[in-house]
């Protein structure tokens, strides 16, 4: 079973000609309102590209509103388990405003609401389910105590701890020392490597010296670098393809490796089912919206 703890949001999505400037006020062209937040986004492409009766569940929190009732249904309709996914009454569940200009970029600004009462205690609560799981996989749009707590914990009882440190932010050296795979973006790993470089091979040493064992950076079109113990390291090309949209492609791509490392795939097979699954993604418009199912993966 995979375990994911993290964020669940709505995505309030305008689709804009261009960004605007600072001051400016630009006509916009489509709005929408879709399922997202990084770790809901990750369940969800582990849900679905996930071999058939692999078992996914979530640990979160959602607001006692309408987003949070339209978010619990998004989860269960892709068979998540949310038996772990608390109502927060009276807190708002948590948000992303995100722009999407025509090239497919996006600009994202998030309020956290109810994703930053997941505490502690929560993951206390969860511990049972913690325990079941084979893979633990986080991000850190929630509270990093409740981060640090839930590595701790998963870590403790053997199990795979994947991470993926988005939004960027500095981290103590001893969580690095507790994950097993680190699924990070290059920007990302120079800030958790505290060097101002763009050799990803450097970077990805240095994190193996800080603690990490695995190592795995997304390059968006120029690829992916893989660096682990008995695999080795590689660098993997992206597949070209027209961006519509790239918002939860890094997650897709994830979802894709986690599913592949749950069946026993070796990494590299991995990264290439994660490529595959997020090149499929950004050809489409939205977060969980985006996100392809197993049988519309061709490796």
């Amino acid at each position: 079973m995979i375990v994911i703890i993290g964020s669940v949001n709505m995505d309030l999505v305008l689709r804009v000609p261009r960004m605007p400037a600072p001051g400016e006020t630009l006509a916009g062209e489509k709005f929408m309102t879709i399922p997202g937040g990084k770790g809901a986004n990750q369940a969800v492409a582990c849900a679905r590209l996930s071999a058939g009766g692999a078992r996914v569940a979530m640990v979160a929190c959602v607001g006692g509103d309408a987003f949070g009732r339209q978010m619990r249904a998004s989860l269960v309709a892709n068979g998540i388990d949310d038996v772990c996914v608390d109502t927060i009454d009276g807190e708002a569940t948590g948000i992303a405003s995100i722009m999407v200009d025509r090239d497919g970029q996006n600009s994202i600004v998030l309020a956290a609401g109810a994703n930053g009462r997941l505490d502690v205690e929560h993951i206390e609560r969860a511990r049972a389910l913690i325990a079941s799981a084979s893979i633990v996989l986080l991000q850190l749009e929630v509270p990093i105590p409740t981060v640090l707590h839930a590595v701790e914990a998963a870590h403790a009882l053997g199990k795979t701890v994947v991470l993926n440190p988005a939004p960027a932010q500095a981290l103590p050296r001893e969580l690095l020392q507790k994950i097993d795979y680190l699924i990070l973006n290059e920007i990302e790993a120079a800030m958790l490597a505290e060097e101002q470089s763009d050799d990803i091979p450097q970077l990805a040493d240095k994190l193996h010296r800080l603690g990490a064992r695995n190592v795995v950076v997304t390059l968006g079109e120029k690829g992916v670098y893989g660096s682990f113990g008995k695999a080795g390291k590689r660098h993997q090309e992206a597949r070209r393809v027209k961006a519509v949209d790239t918002t939860a492609a890094g997650d897709t791509f994830i979802g894709g490796f986690i599913a592949a490392l749950e069946e026993g795939r070796g990494e590299f097979e991995a990264i290439a089912y994660g490529q595959a699954a997020a090149a499929l993604s950004v050809t489409r418009a939205g977060a969980q919206t985006s996100i392809p199912m197993r049988d519309e993966v061709i490796l």
